[in-house]
């Protein structure tokens, strides 16, 4: 079995299912591609699997393609229609995204890369908010490279410090990024609070009055 998974990722293939991996997570989050990347990064760690000079560059294309896909859809559709927002944890993530597009655009699409279902709310909400897309574009690159650089360090990190066991490496780095991931997570909510609720609409008296009296 581990040679099987070991051929597999010496395969010429698996970059361009990295890429796709990459790609498809821009707009459906449940794709694991910090974990794949993670993971290939940690066996190239331990002498196995593809180069990093090949890696790096295949994730954060992916990745690109990803937002600037998730960023034309944007502004194409109505996104408070899409399945994944409209559950209420998919209504909350999309207003937080919005309003911290609307405050602090280009630092939260940097900083929204490393959070899954986040970065789909935020570059959707982008393309929807006529955020410009040449900034969106620049912003989206920088942000690509920077989460590939990042979920490769965690992969060469984990496959070293347990050089010899691949796949105790494997699961020790995808585990670490799911960590950093939500702490990351947790800390921009912080950063960038979610909008106030809405208050209820109270219904007017002297309508209610008026309503009574013609009947």
């Amino acid at each position: 079995m581990i040679d099987l998974i070991l051929e597999g990722a010496a395969s010429p293939w698996s970059l361009v299912v990295l890429l796709a991996f990459c790609l498809i997570d821009g707009i459906f989050p449940p794709v694991p591609s910090e974990s794949l990347v993670i993971a290939m990064a940690s066996l190239n760690a331990q002498g196995e699997g593809q180069s990093l000079w090949l890696l790096i560059p295949a994730a954060a294309l992916g990745a690109f393609c990803g937002d600037l896909l998730a960023y034309l859809i944007g502004t194409k559709v109505e996104v408070h229609s899409l399945r994944l927002f409209r559950g209420p944890r998919g209504r909350r993530t999309l207003a937080w995204a919005s309003k911290a597009i609307h405050q602090r655009g280009g630092a939260f699409i940097l900083a929204a890369r490393y959070i899954p279902v986040g970065r789909v709310a935020v570059n959707l909400s982008a393309g929807a908010l006529g955020f410009p897309r040449r900034r969106f574009i620049g912003f989206a690159a920088v942000a690509s490279v920077m989460w590939s650089l990042y979920s490769v360090a965690l992969g060469v990190g984990a496959g070293a410090l347990l050089y010899g066991r691949p796949l105790l490496g494997v699961l020790v780095g995808v585990v670490a990024g799911v960590v950093l991931g939500t702490l990351i997570d947790l800390g921009m909510r912080r950063f960038f609070p979610p909008p106030e609720p809405a208050p209820p609409v109270l219904p007017n008296p002297r309508e209610e009055v008026a309503v009574g009296d013609g009947g």
